[in-house]
């Protein structure tokens, strides 16, 4: 595998405003100057995190994800991010990875957020997704999934770098910090956290502190407060590196989740 580019965008959502979310992210993105290979962003970066999703939900091959491949084509690369989606009579918090020749992948948010009442508008997702780019295994998860080191582990090293895209808000901000390293150390992988800024229409901050942190617990990338563009590369000897030189994830509990 070779060396990943990868561009964050740490930025201001418009509440539940699609349109203008969709514009400015593509002003915000044209200050992009260098080969991506992917781009992330938000968790529902098209609308906030909302639970008004009988307004706010799209079908698959809806606008946002119309706009997601045309910027897929514009950079020649790889976009995901979460947005609201339905099916049938269901909503689902639904990450979608989208490639430029218009296939996709996606993952549903199996743990919502109970404590923002996620979990009485939106249905929650069974299947952890892994997805290949450049050589990559890239394991995409949402917000809340964080907090879920079971579903979250690294089984028989299946992925090298772990993905949260979230609306993680400043108040509990110290464990967002804390727990992003612990998953990079105990799954011997990269970890990026791509989180939003700002407040939202319930008057909840959300400070950002975007980060990626490689396999050894090393901060990479760290970004607060401000709203960031900006583009990195995850390194593939190091992932190598670390599990050659510490084979401590043939030592892991065998397990299944139900």
């Amino acid at each position: 595998m070779d060396n990943l580019k990868i561009t964050l965008f740490q930025g201001y959502l418009f509440w539940e405003n699609i349109d203008k979310n969709l514009q400015n992210i593509t002003l915000r993105l044209s200050s992009i100057r260098e080969k991506t290979n992917l781009i992330v962003l938000p968790e529902m970066f098209n609308t906030g995190f909302s639970m008004n999703a009988a307004e706010l939900a799209e079908p698959m091959g809806g606008k946002t994800m119309n706009w997601m491949h045309q910027i897929t084509q514009d950079y020649n690369c790889v976009i995901t991010g979460s947005l609201i989606i339905k099916e049938g009579d269901k909503y689902y918090n639904r990450l979608i990875w989208m490639r430029p020749d218009g296939s996709y992948e996606y993952y549903d948010k199996r743990h919502l957020f109970a404590l923002g009442k996620e979990h009485q508008t939106y249905t929650a997702g069974t299947k952890k997704l892994i997805v290949d780019l450049n050589g990559w295994k890239i394991c995409p998860m949402i917000c809340y999934d964080l907090r879920f080191p079971v579903w979250l582990r690294n089984v028989g090293g299946e992925y090298d770098l772990l993905l949260i895209v979230a609306n993680w808000p400043e108040r509990r901000a110290l464990h967002w910090r804390t727990l992003i390293p612990a998953r990079a150390v105990e799954n011997q992988a990269y970890v990026i956290g791509l989180n939003r800024i700002g407040h939202d229409g319930n008057e909840v901050y959300h400070s950002g502190d975007s980060t990626c942190i490689d396999p050894n617990g090393n901060v990479v990338y760290y970004k607060r407060d401000e709203e960031d563009v900006y583009t990195f590369s995850v390194i593939a000897d190091e992932v190598k590196k670390t599990r050659r030189a510490l084979p401590f994830l043939k030592d892991a509990d065998e397990f299944n989740i139900i």
